[in-house]
């Protein structure tokens, strides 16, 4: 399984020197490091030309280390250099000086006909756009379709936001060193990464409670522990009710919702409706209940049933003033509550009337334009959504291939589950559902929306082509079957 904490640059460059510091010598470190990478190459592939491209740092060095490792493998190999070779310092340098073969200067023309590149040329730590023989010898493996590997992370993609930085070659391999960086699950970095392998070359896992990771991956590993199971004392009231806020035009968005949390194991779920649109959802799903509430005091006295433990408001609701005031009801009450959708929107004009009644309690699922509605935050998608949680005190759940998940306590979660057949309409509906089950069985917010977020997208993952928004919950008791299963054997 995926180690889950992830480290930043700066938590990277902490741990070399803590393993240093215990003992291991850095020319170790990187000799590790270069082996490593070339273990996986080898694995992989058949010997054949390779070029080994090496940049003026230490990512360089780990080059020089492979380029050596392959020659004594019988590879033929050109390596080529940015800079000069007297320009290297460090480990680098002494790495450099071990390579008794040519060296030539990195140009976009370099490649000696070899299929197959290590990119060692820059690491997680850059920080400028690419330039020069850099950038064009990048493009030229995007143009041809060269097999690529990356040595720690593809030059050009920044660790920590995996934002390109003028480019970054498309890989099918990245080798990275102890934990994986923010960037490489983070997009674009997680597409032009290709599959991840997470070495390890001698740095303890202890320096990690020095360093006290806040991000992480989101797999079981980090929530499966908290995850529901049946009880065989169980029974509907004790697996929780959860209410879920129709609208009177769109009704299959509160109807999805309803099916992902009686999916996800809500023991109750109920659609409160207005008079008029009551009717339309009593001809759904045969297992939801429905309540008739016109109006939010209405709303109001029916969410005082103290069985009701989680109200889903948003899905399909409509974008006005009397929406705002549905939302408000339902943050007005103990329950945890899931704000999707038109509750986000609704409130786009008047951000602060929202967020600043939000709390604990409470988890937003916004994708990228209904989080801009409400939040004016700068930086990468990590550090928006954690800003965003710690102003509003509530879970932030940020949609998108790279969903992240972040707690008003500082903690992350990306995930890394999914498909695109994900984008079609209502499976935010069924996400706010999913969530709302688990919420319903006890788990906390950033747990859920966590696990939600990984069910969710390994449902669309099961299903595949052809999907839509029904088809995840018809697919999600395979995925919760194959969860419990793995839970049962790792924890």
């Amino acid at each position: 399984m995926t180690p889950t904490a992830l480290i930043t640059v700066e938590n990277m460059y902490d741990a070399d020197h803590l393993a240093i510091e215990a003992g291991t010598p850095s020319l170790t470190l990187m000799e590790n490091a270069g082996e490593a990478v070339v273990q996986e190459v080898v694995r992989r592939w058949k010997t054949r030309p390779v070029s080994v491209l090496c940049g003026p740092g230490n990512n360089g060095g780990d080059g020089f280390v492979v380029a050596r490792l392959l020659r004594d493998l019988d590879w033929p190999v050109c390596l080529a250099l940015l800079g000069p070779v007297d320009a290297l310092k460090g480990d680098a340098r002494e790495n450099a000086r071990r390579w008794h073969g040519p060296i030539v200067a990195l140009t976009a023309d370099v490649f000696c006909d070899a299929p197959l590149v290590i990119d060692a040329l820059f690491g997680a730590g850059l920080t400028r756009p690419l330039e020069g023989p850099a950038l064009s010898s990048i493009n030229t493996i995007n143009q041809r379709r060269l097999e690529c590997v990356a040595v720690d992370i593809p030059s050009g993609l920044h660790g920590n936001t995996g934002e390109r930085l003028g480019a970054a070659p498309k890989c099918g391999l990245t080798v990275t060193f102890f934990r994986a960086k923010p960037g490489h699950f983070l997009q674009p970095g997680r597409a032009l990464a290709g599959e991840l392998v997470i070495a390890d070359i001698g740095i303890p896992s202890s320096v990690l409670d020095v360093i006290k990771p806040t991000t992480y991956v989101n797999n079981p590993d980090l929530w499966g522990k908290r995850f529901p199971r049946a009880d065989v004392n169980a029974h509907k009231y004790t697996r929780g009710h959860v209410v879920i806020r129709g609208g009177d035009d769109m009704t299959g968005a509160a109807q999805l919702a309803a099916l992902g949390a009686r999916r996800s194991g809500a023991g109750l779920v109920t659609i409160s409706a207005s008079v008029n649109a009551a009717g339309i959802y009593r001809f759904g799903q045969p297992g939801t209940i429905v309540s008739a509430a016109s109006t939010v005091a209405d709303f109001s006295t029916f969410l005082e049933n103290r069985q009701v433990n989680v109200i889903v408001i948003g899905p399909g609701m409509g974008v006005s003033p009397e929406t705002q005031e549905f939302v408000l009801a339902a943050l007005n009450t103990d329950k945890k509550v899931v704000v999707d959708a038109d509750a986000i929107s609704a409130f786009r004009d008047t951000p602060q009337a929202l967020i600043s009644r939000l709390n604990e309690n409470h988890i937003l699922t916004p994708h990228e334009g209904e989080f801009k509605r409400l939040f004016n935050v700068a930086g990468s998608k990590t550090a928006r959504a954690r800003e965003a949680a710690l102003q509003s005190g509530a879970t932030i759940l940020l949609k998108g291939a790279d969903t992240v998940v972040a707690a008003p306590t500082g903690q992350v979660a990306i995930n890394y589950t999914g498909t695109p057949y994900l984008a079609t309409a209502g499976s935010g509906d069924v996400l706010s559902g999913i969530i709302a089950g688990l919420l319903a069985q006890g788990m906390a917010p950033f747990d859920a929306g966590s696990a939600g977020a990984w069910l969710h997208g390994r449902a669309g993952e099961e299903f595949g082509p052809g999907l839509i928004a029904e088809d995840l919950t018809h697919t999600l008791p395979d995925v919760l079957a194959e969860l419990l299963a793995r839970l049962e054997m790792t924890l």
